[in-house]
């Protein structure tokens, strides 16, 4: 990781997302997967640069050309890493860390890896950035650059030792040992449980020192952990069950 971040380098890796082929989907042109949109219908403006128009990048190279020197132009407008971030289309927020991250600073590359972690649905089910990479990446990030002044600050006062708490569907049942775990154990609830799915909570422990973050601005007071430290992972047992065993 550099010193100061190389924006040009910087620049060449978005601008090789930006050729990277647009995927349709059974919901084309509407929905398509491509690191700078989620939809094959995009905006471009006219000759006169007052009015715009809406194109299908899909089915016509002449427009797909006309939106990558739209995109372009705008990648070379930006003055930070940060910038160009907040134009690549949010799934593929890993994915450009992931290439850019050489030429970047280490509180560039927390900054982006923070809000990419946050925004991304399901991040550790990115083939493109797999769980010893998303591991590493938060082992060379700055942890006070992660997270917020309050974050940090509870995230000290955590003690050397904590029960976390992780709750999986039948989606993602096979991936229990992950980064992502709660301390809120109702949180853990819901997420088995959201989309009436009768999922499993689970409990383990870790040492605090195996803990990369803390993030609360989801109210899910979440903690990144690096999961081969995990132990005694358990199925919790039913919260309905707790009241019942306590009458």
């Amino acid at each position: 990781m550099k010193n100061e971040t190389d924006m040009s380098e910087v620049k060449s890796i978005a601008k090789m997302l930006l050729m990277t082929d647009v995927h349709e989907t059974k919901f084309s042109p509407m929905v398509v997967q491509h690191p700078f949109t989620s939809s094959g219908i995009v905006v471009l403006p006219e000759k006169d640069n007052k009015d715009f128009r809406p194109v299908d990048i899909t089915q016509d190279r002449d427009n797909l050309q006309a939106w990558r020197k739209a995109v372009s132009s705008a990648i070379d407008h930006t003055e930070n890493p940060y910038e160009i971030y907040t134009i690549v289309n949010k799934p593929y927020g890993l994915i450009f860390l992931k290439y850019a991250s050489p030429h970047l600073s280490k509180k560039d590359f927390s900054e982006i890896l923070a809000s990419a972690w946050i925004m991304c649905e399901a991040p550790h089910n990115d083939p493109d950035v797999d769980l010893g990479k998303l591991v590493a990446m938060f082992q060379s990030a700055d942890s006070r650059i992660l997270m917020d002044e309050d974050e940090y600050r509870e995230f000290q006062g955590l003690g050397d030792t904590l029960t976390v708490y992780r709750g999986v569907t039948a989606y993602n049942a096979e991936n229990v040992k992950a980064l992502s775990w709660t301390l809120n154990r109702q949180t853990a609830e819901w997420f088995a449980h959201r989309f009436g799915e009768d999922g499993t909570v689970y409990e383990a422990t870790i040492a605090k020192e195996h803990i990369y973050a803390l993030f609360n601005g989801r109210n899910e007071s979440e903690v990144i952990v690096d999961p081969k430290y995990l132990t005694d992972i358990t199925e919790a047992q039913d919260m309905a069950s707790d009241f019942i065993l306590s009458q």
